[in-house]
């Protein structure tokens, strides 16, 4: 079969997201769930390997026998009887398992509607979410149910959403509804605000179609802290049902669940806060706030992208003492989080940038295409894809995913370094004009950071430009160098690349 959505009995499934419907009504398939139907349905009807069931669903890591018997079990419950009153999943004893039942392409078999979602995808943006609580400490409550919104609605892959560095660029800015749209280039914007008393918060939300600036849905909600949960996983589904009710029908994907632990939750959340201010002080706190929050909960999928996630920066921009420990630690929380979440982008992403900096350029690429098959508008899937592809040589296929990148994420308060990546692609690609171009936005981002300006330096000794050079050349020695090198990778990885740079340096600071 060609299509990975497929049809039996009352069901339909979807490989690519791992949608599956009942009767033309989300089922609430987990993702381990939803990998093993996919493997069991792929084979048409053969006997399965239990070793090939258990590397999909725990992919690289070593788990007992028993742990697959038990997803086979909760995967029975949920599809029920089979037409002939038999099991959908036959047990094949000592081998694996094999699915019983006929499978069908969706669009031969059933007038579903799968396609639905073809055509250009509608772009929303989750606008910071003000704080009315009267207590400055409290924004990173408000920044983390707006961040919480994000990634609930990446989970609706027939909708575009706008990053979160630019959605959160300008917190003072115009919230003029066709102006935030018509800057961030898309058709909905949601805002809201929270106002947090004892232990109790009330949060308000707003959709607003951005062309017209007419409200298309409000609401707002009482309740105690401990169920915030529930209540942003319902306001994703109500966002994305007033947006495009037919599609929710066909594609509604039910959002990760929390488990529950609302100081877990807290932890992530004051930690996230931090690591987006970018210095040694707040990374070192945010990750205590990590770890603290992964102890506490060892089964949230966020603790572990988070942690891996601070690591990879401690390294790049080294404020660590000690970068293999780091390292490891980023990897195998990585590794959790794929466990806990593999159908999240975020997971992948994280994998993806620790590697990067732990010399495991090869598998930075893969955990990067994976992350972008989960959310094709995802930046940062998009953006360290550009980067491991760079770290290994492959300068012309780094180009467009760097591009793609920062064009979806215009503002991340870390693109001084993508930016940079983007002119080193360019310029060992055979552009050095378009290196230039790239390098003025990146001085926009990043005015003062030193290997930034040398590049320049060196773009403009190439193209002959000699008082540019050195004008480039000494605004970098006059400036103080960072504890690290984010482009470190780079250069143990192109030795003769690298040799290059520092010989047109030199020539710029003669």
């Amino acid at each position: 079969m060609n299509t990975p959505h497929l049809a039996f009995g009352h069901f339909e499934f979807s490989a690519e997201n791992g949608c599956l419907l009942r009767d033309d009504r989300p089922v609430a398939v987990g993702a381990r769930g939803a990998s093993l139907l996919a493997v069991l349905l792929a084979a048409q009807g053969g006997v399965v390997a239990k070793s090939a069931l258990m590397d999909a669903v725990w992919p690289g890591l070593a788990v007992e026998e028993s742990n697959l018997s038990v997803q086979i079990a909760a995967l029975r419950k949920l599809l029920g009887p089979a037409p002939d009153g038999g099991e959908w999943i036959i047990t094949v004893p000592r081998v694996g398992y094999r699915f019983s039942g006929r499978v069908e392409s969706a669009s031969e078999g059933t007038d579903s509607g799968w396609h639905a979602q073809a055509g250009s995808k509608l772009g929303i943006a989750v606008l910071p979410f003000d704080n009315l609580c009267g207590d400055a400490e409290k924004q990173y409550l408000a920044d983390g149910i707006a961040d919480d919104l994000i990634t609930a609605l990446t989970r609706f892959r027939w909708l575009r959403v706008a990053s979160r560095g630019a959605s959160f660029k300008d917190r003072s800015g115009s919230r003029d509804p066709r102006a935030v749209g018509l800057e961030l280039g898309v058709n909905f914007l949601v805002d809201g605000a929270i106002r947090y008393t004892g232990d109790r918060i009330r949060i308000s939300v707003h959709l607003a179609e951005a062309g017209k600036g007419a409200t298309v849905w409000s609401e707002h909600y009482d309740l105690q802290l401990a169920e915030i949960f529930a209540v942003q996983d319902a306001i994703a589904e109500r966002i994305a049902a007033a947006v495009e009710p037919e599609l929710l029908l066909r594609h509604g994907l039910a959002v990760a669940p929390h488990t529950g632990n609302i100081t877990a939750w807290d932890l992530v959340r004051q930690g996230t806060f931090n690591f987006h201010k970018v210095s040694r002080p707040t990374h070192l706190l945010a990750r205590r706030f990590f770890r603290e929050a992964a102890e506490l909960d060892p089964m949230l999928p966020e603790a572990q992208i988070w942690r891996a996630r601070v690591n990879a920066g401690l390294i790049a921009y080294g404020w660590t003492d000690d970068p293999a420990a780091d390292g490891q630690e980023g990897l195998t929380a990585a590794l959790r989080a794929i466990y806990l979440d593999a159908r999240n982008p975020y997971s992948h992403y994280a994998l993806a940038i620790v590697s990067a900096y732990t010399g495991r350029a090869d598998q930075a690429i893969l955990a990067a295409e994976r992350s972008i098959e989960l959310g094709s508008s995802f930046a940062l899937g998009h953006l360290v894809l550009g980067m491991a592809r760079l770290f290994t040589g492959d300068a012309a296929g780094a180009r467009k995913p760097l591009s793609r990148g920062l064009e979806l994420n215009p503002h991340d308060p870390q693109n001084g370094v993508w930016f940079s990546l983007l002119m080193l692609a360019q310029y060992f690609s055979g552009d050095v004009e378009g290196a230039l171009d790239a390098g003025r936005a990146a001085l926009k981002a990043r005015p003062d950071w030193p290997a930034l300006l040398r590049i320049h330096a060196c773009c403009h000794m190439a193209l002959g430009h000699i008082e540019q050079a050195r004008r480039f050349a000494a605004a970098a020695s006059g400036l103080p160098e960072a504890a690290g090198d984010a482009l470190g990778p780079f250069r143990e990885g192109n030795t003769e690349w690298a040799a290059r740079l520092e010989q047109l340096l030199r020539e710029a600071e003669l």
